[in-house]
């Protein structure tokens, strides 16, 4: 925050994609559209679907490094070489999107930065199919495994009130009953998408890695509505950048992202 503090906004949004190595895009997008909203304008609607698209390949990729981790962490080390090899062609299609794995410097205030070509929509799509045909076999192996179901099935209870209490965000406060997902507020997926908040209510390491797991395919739905149902026009528009404050707030892979800005 103190670095961001006399930048524009080139530099701060620069900044904002390092705060986290692992979900990097949402903040750049949430950077964005505080700006927007100080400004008071929407970006076009192409645009608004190209942030989607991009904004749940993230998700997605993010989802499978987290449960790959914990089935290292309860040493199933078969099913964490499954979802790594599932998550390296979702990095394949953040790249043919954006041009980088990682920090994408995709967004802009007013828009992002380039147009999606059609045979990259095309190798998306192929990408989402391949996804789907392989990703449903693991999830049923960690389902029903007799060691899965030793390790997570009432491992690391958190009841909701204890969730409430430790303002639990994300699959972690929705795998123990707390329906609450930004996304479901904000005026894209809100006007423009068929969209569902996953959750559960056993609270345990099994509940929160199948959140994770239901998500996807919510992701792999969206991207299918995006590619299927791009509006044509522009992706990016000039903005003028008045004094003011504002805050706005997005679903984050993990959780609630909230940016507060100020600008003079």
């Amino acid at each position: 925050e103190r670095v961001m503090e006399g930048k524009t906004w080139q530099k701060g949004i620069f900044l904002a994609e390092r705060v986290c190595g692992i979900c990097s895009y949402i903040h750049t997008q949430t950077f964005a559209e505080v700006f927007e909203k100080i400004a008071g304008e929407t970006v076009t609607l192409r645009a608004q679907y190209l942030r989607v698209l991009t904004n749940e390949l993230d998700r997605i990729q993010s989802h499978l490094l987290a449960n790959s981790t914990y089935f290292k962490a309860m040493e199933h080390e078969t099913l964490f070489m499954y979802m790594l090899g599932l998550r390296e062609p979702v990095m394949d299609a953040i790249e043919l999107l954006t041009g980088n794995r990682v920090n994408m410097g995709w967004n802009v205030v007013g828009g992002v930065k380039m147009d999606i070509k059609q045979v990259h929509m095309d190798s998306i799509l192929e990408i989402m199919d391949k996804l789907e045909s392989e990703y449903g076999r693991y999830v049923e192996m960690f389902e029903s495994g007799p060691l899965v179901g030793l390790r997570s099935h009432d491992v690391g209870k958190m009841t909701r009130d204890e969730a409430l209490m430790a303002r639990a965000v994300g699959p972690i406060g929705r795998a123990s009953g707390l329906k609450h997902d930004v996304r479901e507020q904000h005026h894209t997926y809100k006007d423009h998408m068929d969209f569902k908040v996953v959750w559960r209510k056993e609270g345990d390491n099994f509940a929160r890695t199948m959140n994770r797991f239901d998500e996807i395919w919510e992701s792999i739905s969206l991207i299918r509505q995006v590619i299927e149902n791009l509006p044509p026009g522009e992706v990016r528009k000039k903005i003028e950048i008045p004094a003011g404050v504002a805050e706005y707030r997005n679903e984050a892979p993990r959780g609630e992202v909230t940016y507060s800005v100020e600008t003079n």
